[in-house]
Order: C-alpha cells, then sequence, then structure tokens
C-alpha cells in the first residue's frame, strides 16, 4: 500500500472516531440534559397499549423531550420501550430524557386525592367521585354490583354498603372504577382485623351484623366521644328485644326521600324500618368509620336505653322512658315552641 493509501486511511479512520465521539457525546448530552424548550407545565396522558412512538411523539408534542428518535432509542437500547405505565403524567420542570423515562416506566403518574366522609352512603360516595372526575355515575353504578367484584371480597349476598372504607385514597388519574371499588374493599377487609371480627363473635353478632350496628352508630353520632355510649344504647335494646327505634334506618328504607321524615313514615314496613322490627335491619345504612366499628365492638358498660339530640351535636342520654320524655321535652319541645 502507497503511502498515499495509507495517509486516506489513516485520516477515514480519525474521521470515523471523531464523528462517534461526536454522536456519543451528543447522545450522553440529550440522555442527560433537560430540554431547555420544556414549557412551564406540561401534562401528558398516556394510554394503555400506546406505542413507544406514539409516546415518543407526545412526549415531543407536549415540550417535555427535543427529539421522539432519540428519546425512542434510549427506551429500546436499555430494554424498556414495553414498560412505560399508562396514566396521567405531570411535568412541572425540565427534566432530562433519562428522567423522564425513569418516572413512566416507575408509574410516577398524577394521583388525584379524595377524601371519603365518614358515613357516606353508596349513592354519595356515587356522587362524590363522579363530581371529582374520577368516575363515570353509571360505571360505577354497575361495578358496585359487578358479581365478580362481590364475591372476590365475600359480599355476593350483602352488597358493598357498609363496606367502602371511609378514609382518605390517592387514586391514579385513569382509574378504573373497578380499581376504584377494589382498593376501597380491600381497604376494609385490611382495617376489620380477625381479631375485631373474633371479638364480634364474642358478642354473638356476625362481622356484618357489627357493620350494620356501627353504620347506624355513625349516623347517630354528632361527637367522636358519645359513639361508645350510643353503642350501649343499642347493645341494651337488642339485649331485650326493644326496637332500635332509629330514624336513620328508616330514612335509608324509603326510596328518594325528601328530607321530610314523617310519623307516617315510622309506621311504614320497610326491612330497614327499626320502629317496627325489633332487630338489626338487614344490612349497613352507610359505611361506617373505624371508631364507630370500634364502639359497636366496645359499646360503654351502661344502663342507657335512650338518647334524645341536646341540639349542639351532644345527646342525653336515660335509662327511664319517664326520664327520656324529661329530657324531649327539655331539649326538643322546647325548641319548637321557641
Amino acid at each position: 500500500m502507497g503511502s498515499g493509501c495509507v495517509k486516506r486511511v489513516v485520516v477515514f479512520v480519525f474521521l470515523l472516531c471523531w464523528v462517534a465521539l461526536f454522536a456519543l457525546g451528543y447522545g450522553a448530552g440529550f440522555v442527560l440534559t433537560p430540554y431547555d424548550g420544556m414549557p412551564s407545565v406540561a401534562e401528558i396522558e398516556i394510554k394503555r397499549g400506546e406505542s413507544l412512538s406514539v409516546v415518543a411523539e407526545k412526549l415531543h408534542a407536549g415540550g417535555v423531550i427535543s427529539t421522539e428518535g432519540l428519546f425512542a432509542a434510549l427506551a429500546r437500547v436499555q430494554g424498556l420501550d414495553k414498560k412505560v405505565h399508562s396514566g396521567l403524567y405531570r411535568f412541572d420542570r425540565p427534566l432530562s430524557p433519562l428522567a423522564v423515562l425513569d418516572g413512566m416506566v416507575l408509574g410516577r403518574t398524577v394521583f388525584h386525592k379524595v377524601t371519603i366522609p365518614e358515613g357516606f352512603t353508596v349513592r354519595d360516595i356515587t356522587r362524590l367521585l363522579a363530581e371529582r372526575g374520577l368516575v363515570k355515575q353509571e360505571r360505577f353504578e354497575r361495578e358496585v354490583e359487578n358479581p365478580e367484584t362481590l364475591a372476590q371480597h365475600g359480599l355476593e349476598d350483602k352488597g358493598v354498603e357498609g363496606y367502602l372504607f371511609p378514609t382518605t385514597y390517592y387514586f391514579r388519574a385513569l382509574s378504573t372504577e373497578q380499581e376504584i371499588v377494589r382498593t376501597m374493599l380491600a381497604q376494609f377487609t385490611q382495617m376489620f382485623t380477625p381479631e375485631m371480627m373474633a371479638q364480634a363473635r364474642v358478642l354473638g353478632f356476625t362481622p356484618h351484623e357489627i357493620v350494620t350496628l356501627a353504620s347506624i352508630i355513625e349516623k347517630e353520632s354528632g361527637q367522636a366521644s358519645e359513639r361508645p355510649l350510643i353503642a350501649a344504647v343499642f347493645h341494651n335494646r337488642l339485649r331485650i328485644g326493644m326496637p332500635l327505634q332509629s330514624d336513620p334506618t328508616v330514612i335509608y328504607g324509603i326510596v328518594d326521600f325528601n328530607g321530610n321524615l314523617t310519623r307516617r313514615d315510622l309506621r311504614r314496613p320497610t326491612p330497614y324500618n327499626t320502629y317496627t322490627i325489633r332487630a338489626l335491619p338487614p344490612g349497613p345504612i352507610a359505611n361506617p368509620g373505624s371508631e364507630s366499628l370500634q364502639a359497636a365492638l366496645a359499646p360503654a358498660t351502661v344502663p342507657f336505653l335512650y338518647f334524645v339530640s341536646k341540639n349542639d351535636g351532644s345527646h342525653y342520654f336515660s335509662k327511664s322512658l319517664r326520664e327520656h320524655n324529661r329530657a324531649v321535652k327539655k331539649y326538643q319541645l322546647s325548641k319548637r315552641k321557641s
């Protein structure tokens, strides 16, 4: 080989190495450098089953990355091209493509915080979640009656009322109605421990009966400190076969209740009218919190059989009907006259 050929080969190799180093440096710069063209906030929704090229296209269109091809290549080189999670992602500062990819592989989607108040019914919960945009009302109503979901949690003959545990949840923006229902049911299962089930049996109740009783306590109590006292009243009445006479149970049994409970309603025969039946209703009337469940399992040791509202969130408790009538006259009848 002549000296001229050798020189051309040397120059070619040098240029090839220079190009390779340049490409390597450019690639490294792309992978590790945050994109300065990103807007202040970008929200990108990745749907289930979308390809990596579609994901890269959405990220580029949203200003999160500068180049689709290099981002896709980065994912493929790392074997992560099929491990990106679906969901709604929120980028509030420039990130390197590597950081963006890592976040999507780890599923760091936007979570929506929602608090389910104690004492909410299934209907209340459905309305709340729909108003927050987390569910479609019709789909959620179907899911709470889904036989597969009920069977999974042993609720085939009970329904979900009472078992959608009230607490604060963080749901992914794209959570399905099924995922939300099952998350809430799983939270109840975790909270209602085997020890609590055993205590229910000691008291002579099934777990379902305890949840039912706790739901009534929840609806009747205005102050947490009174829950064991209200529980005691209902336990005492059940023990002697006395009707619970709980207005919230009557209301629950009235379809489309208009807010005005009448004497006629108290006489109306329904499975939930505890003025006409001498037992617990067939199921919960709301979803009780942990304090009401604990009260149902550990009522106060008191002889009370009656209580009446004092119109300040608290109640007056009585042992006898005569004492109760005096309290009603003092706290209720006097209020109506004033």
